[in-house]
């Protein structure tokens, strides 16, 4: 899995992963070890080391929370061989819910930085990644973001990094949808947070800069009656409408969309969000073009495999962000296995790092900490009373990287 490292993974030790999960809860409280202990290699490492997972347990955001966390406990298996120890160092993982706000998140950040936890991860929203990315910077902790898609994210500081896309390989994952769209109008339909506001500036920087006029129209995120923004979309009279949507409101901003004849009027692409939002789209489903960061159908290689099955086996449903809870795992058990618990070796360790995740082969871009990976053209098809997704292309993962953050 990852690159260099023979790992033996058996559906037993995948089956383990819930037995594997309480210890490590059970263990979340203990205060962290200092204690070296002997390496492989023969060096000193601290014999425990805790992990800080912050992310929505309960919000507008909980589901996403739950495929992460879900994917993230069956991965540090994996990837630590059923035995929750890399290099001799046991990995205790302490979760806490920030509910989608930024002031809770910072607050359980300081709580757990305070108790000498210097790794952080998680994050489903934006507005709290970019918080806590600030944390990290002022506390030199590292901290790996996901799924939060915000493209300020990246580059923003050396101690932050990514387990997920970001909004200008959505974005870029849209333009393969479209031949030349010089002279162009593009409606960008967004809530007005961090996630809608990080589309319409990676939609202005990319397909603007093609040559496209870029119209955004932007919905506060308690909204929910969404008929008056449909129209404004409808009145910029736009050639192609690019909907970058994320929570419990997607079902009613659809009805909206197709009742006011806005996905017959003009061409739409939009995401394909998690499997709650299949049914979401009613007969307009095939009417609508899909970017896709991932289903479990994507594509087929060992790690998705075990994923899958490792979290079903768990009870749970591998689901669209499953690969980012994922890839955190795999990149936190690589850095600790590296940098031994030391902040500046572990960040050495991560840039520049590849591995195969649930997507394939994943590069943690050495300049910026941005994530390199393909995205999918994916196309929603009626199966007995509800829809499935099917794969239509995979684009590269060069083909849809992201500019270089400076």
């Amino acid at each position: 899995m990852v690159k260099g490292t023979h790992m033996r993974v058996t559906k037993k030790l995948l089956l383990g992963s819930v037995v594997a999960t309480a210890a490590l809860a059970l263990a979340a409280c203990a205060p962290q070890a200092t204690t070296p202990s002997a390496t492989e290699s023969g060096e000193a490492g601290p014999a425990e080391v805790t992990v800080g997972i912050v992310t929505s347990e309960t919000g507008p955001l909980a589901g996403y929370g739950t495929q992460y966390i879900d994917a993230f406990d069956v991965c540090l298996d994996i990837a630590t061989d059923g035995t929750g120890e890399v290099n001799g160092t046991t990995i205790v993982v302490e979760r806490k819910d920030d509910a989608g706000d930024p002031d809770k998140a910072v607050t359980a950040a300081k709580e757990l930085i305070g108790a000498g936890v210097n790794i952080l991860a998680g994050t489903a929203s934006s507005g709290v990644a970019l918080a806590m990315a600030e944390q990290a910077a002022q506390n030199q902790v590292l901290y790996i973001s996901g799924p939060a898609a915000a493209d300020a994210i990246t580059g923003i500081n050396e101690y932050t990094f990514r387990s997920g896309r970001q909004s200008a390989q959505d974005v870029a994952t849209a333009g393969t949808f479209l031949d030349d769209i010089e002279g162009k109008t593009i409606a960008v339909f967004a809530q007005n947070t961090a996630f809608g506001q990080g589309n319409v500036a990676a939609v202005e920087a990319i397909l603007g800069a093609q040559g496209a006029t870029i119209a955004p129209v932007l919905v506060a995120e308690d909204v929910t009656e969404f008929t008056p923004f449909a129209q404004q979309v409808l009145a910029a009279e736009p050639d192609l409408v690019f909907v970058a949507w994320a929570g419990a409101t997607s079902g009613a901003m659809w009805q909206a969309m197709s009742q006011q004849g806005v996905l017959d009027a003009v061409p739409v692409v939009t995401g394909l969000g998690d499997a709650a939002t299949f049914g979401a789209y009613g007969e307009a489903s095939e009417k609508i073009s899909f970017l896709n960061h991932y289903f479990p159908g994507a594509n087929e290689n060992e790690i998705n495999t075990q994923m899958i099955e490792g979290i079903e086996a768990a009870g749970g449903t591998p689901d669209l962000f499953s690969p980012d809870g994922c890839n955190a795992a795999i990149m936190i058990v690589h850095a600790i296995g590296e940098g031994k618990g030391d902040v500046d070796a572990m960040v050495a360790s991560l840039e520049g790092f590849e591995f195969d995740g649930p997507k394939g082969t994943m590069t943690v871009r050495a300049g910026d900490h941005a994530l390199i990976q393909e995205m999918y053209q994916v196309k929603l098809v009626a199966d007995g009373g509800s829809f499935v997704p099917e794969l239509v292309a995979t684009s590269s993962a060069d083909d849809v990287a992201p500019a270089e953050a400076e």
